[in-house]
Order: C-alpha cells, then sequence, then structure tokens
C-alpha cells in the first residue's frame, strides 16, 4: 500500500480554504466542510463510546457504524458519490429491533446517564442529530445522497436504544425526566 500522507502539515489550509478529495477548495466554513466535520466528530464520539462497550457484538457493531461514518465522509469529500446505501439503514433496523425488544415500553423522557457508557451513547446520539441536521443544510443548496441522511436519522435511533439497553447493564438503570424536579 502506498504511504497516504508523509507530511501533516501543507500550509495549504492557512488561507482558511481546505481541499476536497476531488479537487476543488471550499472555505472551512462551507456547509460541506461543516457536514464533513460533524460526521468526523460523530466518529470520534463513536469510538469514545467503544471504550465503554464490554461485550464484543456491540464493540464490533459500533466499529461498523464507525466505517460507515468513514465512507459517509468519504462521499462528502467527493461530491456526487454515493457510498451509503439504503440497506445500510436497514440493517441498523434489524440491530434497533433487536435491543429494543429486551427493553420496557418508553413511558418518560430519558435524561443522559445511567452509568457512563449509556451517557456516552446518549453523547454520541446528540453529535448523531447535529450531524444529521448538517447534511440537511447542505442539501437545501448541493445534492446529497439522501440514504445518507436516512443512515444518520437511523443511526441516532440506534443510538438511543443503546443508551437504553447500556444504562441498564450490570445492574444500572435508566434515569427518567420528572416534571417540575
Amino acid at each position: 500500500m502506498s504511504k497516504r500522507l508523509t507530511r501533516i502539515y501543507t500550509r495549504t489550509g492557512d488561507d482558511g480554504t481546505t481541499g476536497l478529495a476531488s479537487g476543488p477548495r471550499l472555505p472551512k466554513d462551507h456547509a460541506r466542510i461543516e457536514a464533513i466535520g460533524s460526521i468526523d466528530e460523530l466518529n470520534c464520539t463513536v469510538g469514545l463510546l467503544r471504550v465503554q462497550v464490554t461485550d464484543a457484538p456491540t464493540d464490533n457493531l459500533l466499529e461498523a457504524v464507525q466505517h460507515r461514518l468513514f465512507d459517509l465522509g468519504g462521499e462528502l469529500a467527493m461530491p456526487g458519490t454515493a457510498i451509503i446505501a439504503d440497506a445500510r439503514s436497514s440493517e441498523l433496523e434489524q440491530v434497533l429491533d433487536g435491543f429494543n425488544a429486551d427493553l420496557p415500553p418508553l413511558e418518560e423522557f430519558v435524561l443522559p446517564g445511567g452509568n457512563e457508557a449509556a451517557a456516552r451513547c446518549h453523547q454520541a446520539r446528540a453529535v448523531c442529530r447535529r450531524a444529521e441536521r448538517d447534511l440537511l443544510r447542505l442539501s437545501r443548496d448541493e445534492t446529497v445522497n439522501p440514504a445518507s441522511i436516512r443512515y444518520l436519522n437511523r443511526l441516532s435511533d440506534l443510538l438511543f436504544v443503546l443508551a437504553r439497553a447500556l444504562a441498564r447493564r450490570d445492574g444500572g438503570r435508566e434515569i427518567t425526566w420528572r416534571k417540575g424536579m
């Protein structure tokens, strides 16, 4: 495999622009770059969550999510490219349904917390929702793969349900909102 980077700094971004994989340079605050940054932040947050996950199947799931997020970032770095397919959202739905089947019905709003793994999962969910909003914002002006928007929407649902499951692990409990407390 050839080396991708031989030097980390290039100084080309010192003027406030960054290059896309397809060649063009955009301002660092361009909607496309904001969306790429949110996806990157989400990937980092999922990585932090993985440190707290103790079972291999969940860790493997989250690793696969990280790879899909990297694919999504690549998709955004190459306008007109579609890497994320609708099948990825269907895969998340199946996993989500599996976790949700073991949970009690949701009767109240859930507060982020319960234990560190659940709290990190809620944080990843919130970052995922922001990434989804950034992608939607970009889609108003430029073509965006609709399957990628659906993927982020389904991923945030999965992260919510996973947070509920993680809060209950090792005898823990979920914390729900109490009005007026």
